[in-house]
């Protein structure tokens, strides 16, 4: 499975203030706290962990049918500012994190070789949804393709799973 998300960096600073009272507790564990505060960045850091977990929260979601929000659960284990893996509830999804100095987007796998089997696509045509869950039905041989969709601010981007 996949998940991506992106952050619009120039809209994250102006609707979500990350250094108000609480923010990080909420959403953050103390190691992952501990990265951000220590980073040279920790504005960029913020937001690199923020997509990967929303990214993983989605393949989460497809996976097990559940819902919510619970940030603090999906647990990023951080190699370095482009890879890593986020865990939840015995799951580990892969990730892979682009920094632009416009946004920050991030791409989750539930297996490794994933990775090259998604290709982006170009618009929502054929994408249809069951319980808020896109994919594509191939009418001829009926089967499903995942996808994963994420937009923020002036960014968006469709990833769909080769099988």
């Amino acid at each position: 499975m996949i998940g991506n998300d992106i952050v619009d960096l120039d809209l994250a600073r102006k609707e979500s203030n990350w250094k108000r009272k609480g923010f990080l507790d909420k959403i953050f564990s103390k190691h992952e706290q501990y990265l951000i505060l220590n980073n040279s960045n920790p504005e960029l850091m913020v937001w690199n962990l923020w997509s990967r977990k929303e990214a993983a929260y989605k393949i989460y979601n497809r996976e097990t049918g559940t819902s919510g929000y619970f940030p603090w659960r999906l647990q990023c284990h951080y190699d370095d500012e482009i890879s890593g893996t986020v865990s939840i509830d015995g799951f580990v999804f892969y990730t892979q994190t682009y920094i632009t100095d416009f946004y920050i987007y991030s791409i989750a796998v539930s297996k490794m070789d994933f990775f090259s089997k998604i290709k982006p696509l170009d618009s929502l045509e054929n994408i249809k949804k069951e319980n808020g869950i896109p994919y594509i039905l191939d009418t001829f041989s009926n089967a499903i393709t995942p996808v994963s969709i994420t937009h923020h601010g002036h960014f968006q981007r469709v990833i769909a799973l080769d099988q």
